[in-house]
């Protein structure tokens, strides 16, 4: 068992070596088969072998796991110093298709950034991660990826003692706009040239040895994370803590955290218990994310051009395609999800007054665009199954005849439609409800059914799967969940 450590290139500053802490009797808790194949990582990664690397038991070998330094903007505050407080890098595997995907520790005991804290994690969020991660996955949104869970044999000290957990994490990149932030605020153009040219070198090669690459960069990585919020709100998840450090640079979902899933769609909603004034709610993803990638652009100003002016120039020039590419995804996608023609404007309007029609009635997100998918192009006792979800059933009627007037132009029939929308609009997402459920289970009893029941069910979440058909709607009322914690 082997893996590079690429991280070495970077700057001593931007990290520190560390061994991962021993447990007293390790567990498997879950292993991502599926995912060690599709890396072609070696078998022995799911047996004892696996297990006593991971938990920190034997080194890897030849391995230099190390921690990232970065620092960050929380809640749009400065944070000088961040880093890895409970996460190890161990190293990157390179796939048979020549990509590089780092495989990192979380919960693997304290590191040099730990301020103080165990570098522990509870079993929890482990639990939540893992959910989370596979769940969006299987959506096709871009993710870090859960390769394995383990429970630790050891307790941790939170609210309250609780079963500890390692989560073995794979990703693209764990580089973060922090991370470029951190190497800016040092003063250092050097070693942030450097950082950027690792980023070029292992994500975008076709930039390299260009004058103007920091600015390509740049670009593509605005265009990225654009694309990424759209695919986000189009699903109703809220990340809930989208402070600069947990802001990846290629576009990918990073640390899940005080995450959650819109049942009734609620522009405004927020789930993270610590977002008292909403910085983060659902319809605030976007501007955070424009917010974010503008403290990256400053990071990047010396690298764009000699000039400030210059720098600054072409900076926001290339930040203010955001919008733009944001609405153009975001439209499209809402859109097809109403079973539309995303390239003809009246139906774009149509599919965008859905979201209101849904939020002034109290409407199930994930139900309504799929159940719209049964309907017919004509009027039939099988709207009712949509109308029932809508505090004003007439208002849906209303909008439903605009709708069927632009069905009628795209001239299909009502099964091929269907299917088309129900391969985009899923049957299952990970509601808040189910994922608390299963986190509630595997820390109160050490039981990992419902965990694994769920993660069956999210792996297909467009199939309609009539055995667990209770699991796709919304909660009662008295089981909803609507706070959401770090689990730190």
């Amino acid at each position: 068992m082997r893996l590079a450590q690429t991280y070495l290139q970077l700057p001593e500053t931007l990290y520190a070596p560390t061994q991962p802490s021993s447990v007293s009797n390790p567990s498997w808790v879950a292993f991502n088969h599926a995912l060690l194949s599709d890396l072609g990582l070696d078998e022995s990664w799911s047996g004892p072998k696996g297990l006593a690397v991971l938990s920190g038991q034997t080194p890897l070998d030849d391995s230099t796991p190390l921690a990232m330094a970065y620092a960050g903007h929380q809640f749009g505050h400065w944070v000088p110093i961040l880093g890895d407080g409970r996460a190890l890098m161990l190293g990157q595997h390179q796939d048979a298709n020549g990509k590089s995907w780092d495989i990192q520790l979380k919960g693997s005991g304290p590191t040099p950034f730990s301020r103080n804290g165990d570098g522990r994690s509870s079993l929890g969020p482990v639990v939540r991660e893992y959910l989370a991660s596979e769940a969006m996955a299987a959506l096709g949104i871009p993710t870090t990826r859960a390769l394995a869970a383990i429970a630790t044999g050891e307790s941790v000290h939170r609210q309250s003692i609780e079963p500890g957990g390692i989560l073995v994490r794979v990703a693209q990149s764990h580089i973060r706009v922090g991370t470029f932030e951190f190497l800016a605020r040092l003063g250092d153009v050097n070693a942030t040239q450097t950082l950027l040219d690792f980023c070029i070198q292992r994500h975008c090669p076709e930039f390299l040895g260009n004058a103007d690459r920091a600015l390509q960069w740049f670009e593509w990585v605005v265009s990225r994370t654009a694309e990424l919020m759209a695919q986000w709100m189009q699903v109703g998840f809220i990340h809930g803590v989208m402070n600069t450090d947990n802001c990846s640079v290629v576009g990918e979902t990073l640390d899940y955290g005080p995450f959650g899933f819109l049942d009734a769609f609620n522009p405004t909603q927020v789930y993270s218990s610590i977002d008292h004034a909403g910085r983060y709610a659902y319809n605030q993803q976007p501007a955070i994310a424009t917010w974010n990638l503008a403290r990256l652009a400053e990071s990047l100003l010396p690298l764009i051009d000699t000039d400030v002016d210059q720098a600054t120039e072409k900076a926001q020039s290339t930040l203010a395609v955001f919008p733009q590419v944001f609405q153009a995804a975001f439209e499209s996608a809402i859109t097809r999800k109403v079973g539309l023609d995303p390239t003809q404007e009246n139906h774009c309007q149509i599919a965008m007054h859905f979201l209101d029609l849904m939020a002034n009635n109290d409407a199930d997100m994930t139900w309504s665009f799929r159940r719209l998918g049964s309907l017919s192009i004509a009027p039939d006792p099988k709207d009712e199954v949509v109308r029932a979800l809508f505090d004003d059933p007439q208002a849906f009627d209303a909008w439903a005849v605009q709708w069927r007037a632009c069905l009628a132009q795209l001239n299909e029939d009502d099964e091929r439609r269907g299917a088309r929308m129900h391969q985009i609009n899923p049957a299952f997402i990970l509601r808040n409800h189910l994922a608390q459920e299963a986190v509630d289970a595997a820390v109160e009893s050490f039981d990992f059914g419902p965990m694994n029941k769920l993660l069956q069910v999210l792996e297909k979440p467009f199939d309609d799967q009539p055995e667990v058909e209770a699991w796709a709607g919304p909660p009662a009322p008295e089981a909803r969940v609507l706070t959401t914690f770090c689990g730190t």
